[in-house]
């Protein structure tokens, strides 16, 4: 009874490293400039929505590989082709900013075997105690001595943008020409490759 209960902890912690692998594999590219998916901190590609007859509301969402450059690179890339698909010419920055979020990982070692890994013996106890109730301790210390700890960073780029027909105005220095940014950060813009 006791060897089936480790091949289950055995086979826990090789699917519990498969899943990990998978999702490092799948978040192994920066973010291509695409439309948005996901939710929540899972959201990668860019979003828009109109406010007014000539207002918008753009975002880039990167992932954790993104650079902060690319997400805003890719920000001015979206607000220029929207400007062109719904007939303009130029668009002014109302509004910018980017938000950096940040989520912090504590992964198990799977291969630990002191904390339910597989492969591998060390010693371990566990005791009650009146204040705390079930506690486990090992001699090598805290149960994250073998726990790996990623901090991630992700960048979202927004801005509002009004957008007009004809030459860009001069004196505004947030006024860009939608066909020169196009045409200027386009061979710097990574498509999706095809599936």
């Amino acid at each position: 009874m006791q060897s089936s209960r480790f091949d289950r902890k055995r086979l826990a912690g090789i699917g519990t490293a498969i899943v990990g692998a998978l999702v490092l594999a799948a978040c192994a590219t920066p973010t291509p400039y695409r439309p948005a998916t996901g939710s929540g901190f899972a959201r990668t590609g860019y979003s828009d929505e109109q406010i007014e007859a000539n207002r918008f509301q753009v975002t880039f969402a990167g992932n954790t590989l993104t650079s902060r450059e690319t997400v805003e690179r890719y920000l001015l890339f979206r607000a220029a082709q929207l400007t062109i698909e719904r007939g303009f010419d130029y668009f002014v920055l109302v509004d910018r900013d980017t938000e950096r979020r940040t989520r912090t990982y504590a992964t198990p070692d799977p291969y630990w075997g002191g904390y339910g890994g597989f492969g591998a013996w060390s010693p371990y106890w566990r005791f009650h105690g009146p204040a705390y109730g079930w506690r486990g301790w090992g001699p090598y210390g805290d149960p994250f001595y073998n726990t790996d700890i990623r901090t991630v960073d992700k960048y979202e780029a927004s801005a509002e943008i009004i957008v007009g027909r004809g030459p860009k105005p001069t004196d505004n220095v947030r006024a860009f020409d939608a066909r020169a940014v196009i045409e200027n950060l386009g061979p710097r813009v990574q498509m999706p490759q095809p599936n």
